[in-house]
Order: structure tokens, then sequence, then C-alpha cells
């Protein structure tokens, strides 16, 4: 026990007192006259004994007393355990991811998170609030009820090294008590390291009752038709499986297909055929699940010429020109020596078809070409010296050529499972027509290859980024060293590689994924493109190159959805985005990694928790209240006891 005042405690000398008044008590004796012994009074004979003990418990109750006031003005108390921390800082992390969605026992997991905090946040604690989507700094729960009570969930999936990084980012003297409330999916042990040692951490898990789920995760192209496209759609389902499952597909808001489906495994792919022209729509799906990833925005353009040259000797690019035909594409063929090289960045794909030697000013070109969203088709000479092409090949990563080999050579090997392929093959082909080359480059590289030679070696590998694509054969395939253009692999394969995603691809971005995205637009350095639809406008980051704009979304649009880019008043492309499904799967709750954490089941019991181990325990109304006893029992004694 502790005093706040411990100087008054000197005022218990006055205990001396009540003890000398009842040991020197004087008493003076009045004489009384009387004649007659008739007129005494009938005195109650007391003892001695007796009287002794009423004086002793007057003395010991006036004592006690007297201590306990004194006491009471001291103010005592009992220390806190956890006294080092009352001065610490308050942060609330709040997870508003999609997967909060979820329903538990009480509604939906956020909803309830935020009637926690509504009703048991103290109202003069004072603490800064961190969501994925907004901060709020050194607040009240008074001056934010309506932000919590309106906010909304982020497109943006939990994140807790962010959050972390907010707080040490607020320098303090003292340090931080922080509440995370989460559900856990997605959560890694590795992401719980950013949370610093000396912090107070405590974890609140809501926990969903119904884990069942169903998501749309991409939409491809799987055949492209002379007048229609078969698009495939990406299901995945989590948890329950075998139930009716409504699939639509819309258009404009119009619905122009409808099936059903049902789930014997995790995965599904399921197909509709649409006509071959602009769609700028959605599919959908209704579950009892996440309500986020029930829609899938896509949008594809109607084809349009690609534009494609080739550079190399004119001999040997005659069997590309049987390939990309003048109606779907606008195909040309330069030697180096008449190559326009303002003419580059306007084209969709370029071939380099066994150049010699490449300048330094055309690999520059090129770098530049492929950042801007170009597809490149490298074919090697067999006069190409290691020493001059592999500084050019650096330039898109990871990749060497080796010595040239005078082997033959089989193909026999296709990576069904590429980029490349897809949509191509309706099944695997194990046996086919293997072409073969007589002499080819070793290649040193980490990516893996799109066709393979007999010794598991790549005939054909690329490089592939979100916006574009780098394909290297590692042989020439000239009709004296190689019969690969007899071969019917030649036609899927070139074609594939000559396309751009840009103009005849499903176009459909994730929110958060900060890929560059090109669109054709020849604008004044005054001129900006804006992205809107009927609910949702903003400008993205851009910059005005050769003929395209590259644009740059960030953490936009808010929404998911279907978008126009516009120059002015004019759409000039469609565009949609769609929500990241990494929080569909909400079996992913890794609550293991927390168990070096405290975990508190309620918001409440952390406020009370803190509350008992940081406030200090006063007792001075406890000496109060036995004064007024000590008081109250010192007057029965004087009017009871005998």
């Amino acid at each position: 026990m502790q005093f706040k005042h411990p100087e008054i405690l000197y005022f218990l000398f006055l205990l001396v007192i009540p003890i000398l008044v009842h040991l020197f008590q004087l008493r003076r004796f009045k004489k009384e006259y009387f004649t007659n012994v008739r007129f005494l009074k009938e005195l109650s004979i007391q003892t001695r004994k007796s009287s002794k003990i009423k004086k002793w418990l007057l003395l010991a109750t006036r004592l006690l007393l007297l201590t306990c006031i004194i006491i009471a003005f001291a103010q005592p108390f009992f220390k806190a355990k956890n006294s080092i921390n009352s001065a610490n800082e308050m942060y609330i992390v709040l997870d508003n991811s999609f997967s909060m969605q979820a329903k538990g026992q009480k509604g939906e997991l956020l909803k309830r998170a935020v009637q926690e905090l509504l009703e048991n946040t103290p109202e003069n604690q004072t603490f800064s609030l961190i969501t994925n989507s907004e901060t709020f700094w050194n607040t009240d729960i008074k001056s934010i009820r309506t932000e919590l009570q309106n906010l909304k969930y982020s497109a943006l999936p939990f994140q807790l090294e962010s959050a972390m990084a907010k707080i040490k980012s607020r320098k303090s003297a003292f340090n931080k008590d922080i509440i995370v409330i989460t559900d856990a999916v997605g959560l890694e042990a590795k992401q719980l390291k950013s949370i610093n040692s000396d912090f107070n951490t405590y974890f609140i898990i809501p926990e969903a009752e119904q884990k069942n789920n169903a998501a749309i995760d991409s939409v491809f192209i799987h055949q492209n038709l002379d007048n229609f496209y078969e698009i495939g759609l990406n299901l995945s389902a989590f948890g329950e499986k075998n139930k009716d499952i409504p699939v639509a597909l819309y258009n404009q808001n119009k619905l122009i297909a409808k099936t059903q489906t049902k789930f014997e495994t995790n995965k599904k792919t399921i197909y509709f055929t649409i006509p071959k022209k602009d769609f700028h729509g959605y599919a959908s799906i209704t579950d009892n699940g996440l309500e986020y990833d029930n829609n899938f925005y896509f949008s594809i353009s109607k084809p349009k010429k690609n534009n494609i040259i080739s550079i190399g000797a004119t001999e040997k690019s005659n069997f590309l020109s049987r390939i990309y035909t003048n109606d779907e594409f606008n195909f040309n063929n330069f030697d180096i020596a008449s190559l326009d090289y303002n003419a580059v960045e306007k084209q969709d794909a370029i071939v380099l078809n066994e150049l010699d030697e490449i300048p330094q000013a055309l690999q520059t070109t090129l770098k530049s070409f492929v950042e801007k969203s170009g597809n490149l088709i490298f074919i090697p000479s067999a006069k190409t010296s290691t020493a001059n092409i592999n500084p050019f090949l650096k330039i898109f990563g990871n990749l060497q050529f080796k010595s040239l080999e005078n082997k033959e050579k089989q193909i026999t090997k296709i990576n069904f499972n590429h980029p490349l392929f897809s949509g191509v093959f309706e099944k695997k082909i194990n046996n086919f027509q293997y072409p073969k080359t007589k002499t080819s480059f070793g290649i040193a590289s980490t990516n893996p290859a799109v066709l393979y030679y007999e010794d598991q070696t790549a005939f054909l590998t690329s490089i592939n980024n979100p916006i574009s694509a780098v394909y290297l054969f590692t042989a020439p395939i000239n009709l004296e060293n190689s019969n690969f253009q007899q071969s019917p692999l030649i036609v899927p394969t070139f074609y594939k590689m000559g396309i751009s995603n840009g103009n005849n691809g499903v176009n459909a971005l994730n929110i958060s994924d900060n890929n560059p995205f090109y669109v054709d637009a020849n604008l004044s350095k005054e001129e900006i493109l804006k992205i809107k639809n009927d609910t949702e406008t903003f400008i993205p980051v851009q910059q005005i190159l050769n003929g395209k704009v590259k644009m740059m979304f960030n953490d936009l649009p808010q929404q998911a959805g279907n978008f126009g880019v516009f120059n002015k008043t004019e759409n000039i492309k469609n565009i949609s985005f769609n929500y990241d499904r990494a929080e569909s799967d909400l079996d992913k709750v890794n609550e293991s990694a927390l168990s070096d954490y405290k975990t508190i089941d309620s918001v409440n019991t952390v406020f009370n928790s803190i509350q008992t181990d940081r406030t200090d325990n006063q007792i001075w109304k406890w000496f109060v209240i036995f004064a007024l006893l000590f008081l109250l029992t010192e007057m029965a004694i004087i009017r009871f006891v005998k």
C-alpha cells in the first residue's frame, strides 16, 4: 500500500490526545446538602469493572476513528500491476477487407466489429484508427462515430506490415498499445515480424460461421471463331461443393446468356459463345458466401488489325507473310538498312529475324518498345556472336545464350500450360511430327520454355510481363537449318506471339495492381485522359508517349466495374476493373501464427484488462467508511453500554 500524501501521516501523533484524556481525566465532585436520607434517589449500582470496560471501548473506537480519518486524508492506494504503460498511446487496426463480409453469430464480421467499438470504447479514450483504406489520427469514439458507421469494404487486402509501418512512423516517447481486429485470412507469420517486441499488441479474431464460397477468378477467350468468341470462365469453390450455382453473362447490363453449373472439384471452367464485337459487361454468379467475388467485369474490343514488322532479309521472312495475312494484320518486312525507327513504336509486335548484329540504337528503341506493351520475337542467326547478343538479351531478363552447337535435335515437347498456347489446343498432343534443327544455341534461363528439345533444353522460351512478352528461339528456323516452317506448330505459335492483348484479348484489371496500361491516343501536352462510369470518375497518373498514353491507376478506382477511357467527351477505349480474389478462401485463417501474441475475445475485454492492470486501486474511501462506522460505534457505546 502506498500513499498519495504521506506527509499527512505525521498527524497520527494526535492519537496521544485521546489517550491522555482517558488516562488523566479529572473530575470535580459537587456537594449536595440534604436533611433526610429519604430524599436520596434510587441509584443503579455500577461496578467498577464494567466502568473500566466502557472507558477502554470508547478509547479504542476514538483512536480507530481518528486513525481512519488521518489515513483517508493521506489517500492510500495499491499500485497498478502495469503502471509503467499507463501513458501508452492507443492504436486500433481494423481490417475492412472483403473477407470481413463473412457472417458470424451476430452478423457480418466488420459490422459487428464496428458496433463493438462504438459500444465499448471509453469516451475519454484517445486513439488512432487505421483501416485498409483510411487512417484517423489522435481521435476519440465520438469524433469518428459517423465515419465508423459508414465504413465501407476496401478493395485492398489486409496488410499488417502496412499498418505497422504507419504506426512506427508516429515517433513518440511513449510506448504503444495496439488492438488488431482481423479475421486473419491470409495472415502469415512473416507479417507478424513487423510488430515491435515492445508493443503491447492484442489480437481480436472474429470467426465466420459459414465458410462456403464460390468465386469467378478470370475470363479468357477460348476460341477465336469467324464471327464469334468462345469465352471461358474460371470458377473456384471453397468449402462445400455439389451445389447448383447460377451463372449469368451481361453485356451493357443486358442479360445475354444464363446457365447453371455444379462443382465436382474446387476448380471449374464453363464456356459461353458471344458475337465477335465490342463486349463491355460482366459475368455473375449467385451463392451464399462472400458477395465481392460474385461479379467479374471485363471488356473485349472489336478486333482490329495488329501492326507487325519483321526486321531481316526478305527471303527469310516470306513464311511470316503467309501467317500474318491482310485480313488480321498489317505486316511489313524491312532490312536493317531501310528500317524507319519512328515506325517501331507504332507496332504491336516486331520480329528480329536472324540479324547478324543488332545496332545499339535499335537495342535502345526495342527496349522502349517492349516497355510500352509491344511483343518482341527474336530469331537468332547462326553467325551471331554471343558476346554481342547477350548484352542485348540481358536488357529484358536473366537469360544468356551459350555457344552454338552443331548437333541435330528434335523438338518433342509442348508446354500446354504456357500462356502462349492458352485456348489453342483442345487436348494435349503427345505424338506429332517432330520438327528438328541442325544447329542451336544453348541457353541459360530460369524462365519456363514454350517448346522443348528432346534433351529438355529450350527451343522457344519467353519473358512475360503483364503488358507484353519477349519470345526467344534458340536456333535459326530458316529452311537450311530447320523444318520448323513446315511444322503445323508454326502457325499457332507465331499467330499468338503476334497478337497484342490490348487489341484482341480480354481487358480485365485488378484494382491495386500497379501495372501500366497503354491506350492508343494522340494528345497534346495540355490534354488528359479521364476514367469514368456512372458512379465514379478519376484521373490516373499518365504519361504521353509517341502515339500512346501510359496510365498507372495505383489504388483506383474504389469500386469494381466497367469504365470508359475518355478524351474530353470521346470514349476512346473500354476498360474494366475487378477486386483481387486473394480473400475468397475463408479457410486461409492462420491462427497458429498468433500463438505468441495476446488473443482477446472482444473489445470490451481489452479495455477492461487495460483499465484493471494500469489503474491504481484507490482505497481512501474505505477508510472514510470505517471512520463513520467507528463514530456510530462510539455513539452506541455511550448510549447503551452501562
